[in-house]
């Protein structure tokens, strides 16, 4: 029969011990680590998301009126902590709009090429306009860009698109 003392073990305890403490040492300062990198990529994230709802509300502050498709002009706002800058709109396209022949005392508009559509020019014309939003965030380091597309009926002449 084989009897182990005290004195026959002569550390192993202790270097087992030193051994998973050194395992245990590892994974939390490995988790520290990945829990550093996912609160600064969620950071970014979120910076982001701010710059594009500045962006998208400067946006709608410039086509709440439609001056901006009469003079396109690029126009500096300010949203918030964020600088908008919105790039002069692009008109892509306008098309006449044309009155119905019918016999309604309210007649119908309806846009030119449709099939079977007969009658004058109303005198107008639905455009279709790219409205891009830029930001920029030197705290942050954020940088967007926005594209809005918009369709607005507008007097022809002057041309909108011109």
């Amino acid at each position: 029969m084989n009897r182990f003392t005290i004195q026959d073990q002569r550390g192993a305890t202790l270097v087992v011990g030193l051994i998973m403490l050194l395992l245990l040492t590892i994974a939390v300062s490995s988790a520290f680590t990945l829990s550093g990198v996912n609160l600064k990529a969620v950071g970014n994230m979120q910076y982001r998301a701010e710059a594009t709802a500045a962006a998208n509300a400067a946006i709608e502050e410039v086509i709440s009126s439609d001056d901006i498709f009469f003079a396109p002009i690029a126009k500096d706002i300010t949203v918030g902590d964020y600088e908008v800058k919105i790039l002069a709109p692009v008109c892509l396209r306008a098309v006449d709009v044309k009155v119905d022949t019918s016999d309604d005392a309210n007649p119908n508009i309806l846009i030119e090429g449709q099939e079977g559509v007969v009658g004058g020019s109303t005198g107008f014309q639905d455009t279709y306009w790219n409205v891009p939003a830029e930001v920029k965030d030197s705290v942050t380091g954020a940088e967007v860009m926005v594209n809005q597309g918009v369709k607005i009926r507008l007097p022809a002449n002057p041309n909108p698109c011109a």
